[in-house]
């Protein structure tokens, strides 16, 4: 059976640490690579650049996409994976701060897989990443390639 993992593209890093330890709590830790940044995202994703050397055919069963992101901004990573064959049925889900109903509907109609707001509190963040693992990781039934 092929590793399920995350992809976490968080450019803040004390969001990227309350998701791992959110995670790391349902012992799915061990399952998540993080890149700080649009461009980054996709050299993941498409094995290029500091990646180059990573298996094509692991690719992540979701992707934890931020939309503020430095270099690329969430949505643009999002148009790019939708447009390229290889990874259009990637799931990805759009985490926000914000609660602009443009960039929700932009998502949506980017063929985001879900949206999701970042709460403000500790507990409730925590719980909110905590059963999105365990939805992408444990529940999902995912496309077999």
């Amino acid at each position: 059976m092929k590793k399920r993992s995350i992809l976490l593209v968080e450019d803040n890093p004390q969001d990227e640490i309350l998701i791992l330890r959110a995670l790391r709590k349902i012992n799915l830790a061990n399952c998540i690579d993080v890149a700080r940044d649009g461009q980054q995202a996709l050299d993941y994703l498409f094995c290029e650049g500091e990646f180059a050397a990573r298996p094509q055919d692991e690719e992540p069963a979701v992707v934890l996409l931020d939309i503020g992101l430095p270099r690329l901004s969430g949505l643009e990573v999002l148009a790019r994976l939708r447009a390229d064959p290889r990874t259009s049925l990637i799931p990805v889900v759009m985490l926000t701060s914000s609660d602009e109903e443009r960039d929700r509907l932009k998502s949506y109609e980017s063929r985001a897989n879900s949206f999701v707001r970042k709460p403000l509190d500790f507990a409730e963040f925590a719980e909110t990443v905590a059963r999105l693992g365990i939805y992408w990781l444990a529940t999902n039934e995912p496309i077999q390639k």
